[in-house]
């Protein structure tokens, strides 16, 4: 059985190794009412009996050279005149190709197989559902039925963004069951549900916990949205179904948080709410077609807030705007803040991604936005994702009139200068990138704290453009006789990429 890397998220799993979790006991006063009440499920036999026959295993070959020399042993040393020496000396010819090097079983083409699991969810199609990590790469991916039944399967589409695969059998060969989506948005922390799947190549097997916890972020794609859950997964669960009590999958397992490998606990689920929509698009198109913006974005923090005027802290802060993009025409701009998107909140950064990849691509859409403190409504078109991804550009904002104006400056423990060729040469700079120029930063400053590096450049603070080191402490200057905690900037690497960054003006 071939180890995905993506079964366990090993960056997660190495911060949590060391964390011993101690159990607080109960007051005695607590018990009677814990007695009182349902431990879970009285039994779950009619429900997963129902159900079995529509889980699958998913099992892959996939064939891979090899050079023969990939994880052997070396040849131990034997003392001279060794009656082993003989065996030795044919046991490692034969295995490094024989006379030659050539032609032994290790330079052969060799057979790497792998096992998942997945579901039916059209029994008339033969369509199958699992992860694309379980079938990444095969040249042939067999579908296994509870009652021993085997068929051969087809690659209908994947999607790897959101590790979701599409697989179709002959629906004419077998009676099938298929198991439909249920409502994942509708499920609430504390819920019962069922986990089957082929563990380790134990298939058919049934597992039941409660959702631990909604919304969980692991790190894994750009859409990370998962279902938290205790029910027992381990390898070989990818791809395998998350039940609700009523029978419909509200998941999709993928992942699991282990140190050693096993089930601890840990295990994430692709919500139904996402994975029917990339379904049905993988289904239809064999691929995927999401919405694009065509903006870069980070979060709002509280000093971010502050710094626009806003009242709390929500929202997507724009970053930086894609050149050829949707809203490369002005519509949107950097340091503008999207609160709203299609009637649909945007509470944090996270949520924009997934709204507008949920949206069909061509279709107006309203988005409520914070402007220099001012809120309004503006109509944009979206693109689409896929077509985008070829080496795009962040669009730098324009800059300012040069003016006469001081040719270095210091403010908020930063040496700036004019963005002349000489600052260009030293740091590389790209042409097209225009502001004022961090020549160093004071190691114990505020601009220290936030990260803030020599070579990086100022293209605009609280949101009007600047290009000279004069207008940088004019600007500062203003902020203060505001009242201003903090300084917004907004800062260009040397090739154009954007953040934002706030700075505490002492």
């Amino acid at each position: 059985m071939k180890v995905r890397p993506t079964l366990i998220r090993r960056s997660i799993a190495a911060a949590l190794a060391g964390v011993m979790i101690a159990a607080t006991a109960l007051p005695m006063t607590a018990l009677p009412a814990m007695a009182q009440q349902s431990r879970g499920p009285d039994s779950v036999a009619d429900l997963a009996q129902g159900l079995l026959d529509a889980v699958v295993n998913i099992s892959t070959s996939q064939t891979v050279k090899s050079d023969g020399n990939e994880n052997l042993v070396p040849m131990p040393k034997l003392p001279e005149g060794s009656p082993f020496q003989d065996f030795f000396d044919e046991f490692f010819k034969n295995r490094e190709g024989g006379e030659g090097g050539q032609g032994g079983p290790n330079n052969s083409p060799q057979k790497v197989q792998s096992l998942g699991s997945g579901f039916v969810i059209d029994a008339g199609e033969g369509i199958v559902v699992t992860n694309n990590h379980v079938i990444d790469g095969a040249d042939e991916i067999e579908v296994n039925f509870n009652d021993g039944g085997k068929l051969k399967a087809k690659l209908i589409g994947v999607d790897k963004k959101t590790d979701i695969a599409v697989l179709q059998i002959d629906s004419k060969a077998r009676n099938l069951t298929a198991v439909k989506f249920g409502n994942s948005a509708a499920m609430r922390i504390g819920d019962w549900v069922m986990a089957v799947g082929n563990p380790f190549g134990f298939g058919g097997t049934v597992t039941v916990g409660i959702i631990s916890a909604r919304n969980r972020d692991i790190n894994s794609g750009p859409y990370d949205d998962f279902i938290q859950t205790d029910a027992a997964i381990n390898r070989g669960n990818s791809g395998g179904p998350l039940f609700n009590m009523a029978g419909e999958v509200i998941g999709i397992n993928t992942a699991i948080v282990s140190p050693t490998g096993g089930s601890i606990g840990l295990g994430f689920s692709i919500p139904s709410q996402l994975a029917s929509g990339v379904v049905d698009q993988l289904r239809q198109f064999g691929e995927t077609r999401r919405g694009w913006l065509g903006v870069r974005i980070q979060p709002v923090t509280d000093e971010i807030a502050e710094s626009l005027g806003m009242k709390e802290a929500k929202g997507a802060l724009i970053a930086g705007i894609i050149k050829g993009g949707p809203v490369d025409n002005g519509t949107l701009q950097a340091g503008d803040v999207v609160t709203e998107f299609d009637g649909k909140p945007i509470k944090d950064m996270r949520d924009l991604p997934r709204v507008v990849a949920d949206s069909p691509v061509g279709k107006a859409v309203a988005v409520k936005i914070v402007r220099k403190g001012v809120e309004q409504v503006v109509q944009v078109t979206l693109g689409r994702l896929e077509d985008s991804e070829k080496e795009p550009v962040v669009e730098t904002s324009g800059s300012s009139p040069e003016k006469p104006a001081l040719a270095t400056a210091t403010a908020l423990g930063m040496t700036l200068g004019e963005l002349d060729d000489a600052a260009r040469t030293k740091f590389g700079i790209a042409k097209e990138i225009s502001g004022v120029v961090i020549g160093e930063v004071a190691g114990n400053s505020a601009a220290a704290e936030k990260g803030v590096l020599a070579g990086e450049v100022i293209t605009e603070i609280a949101q009007e453009s600047v290009s000279t080191p004069q207008q940088v402490i004019d600007r500062i200057k203003v902020l203060k006789d505001q009242g201003r905690k903090n300084a917004l900037l907004m800062l260009a690497s040397k090739t154009g990429e954007l953040r934002f960054v706030t700075v505490r003006i002492d």
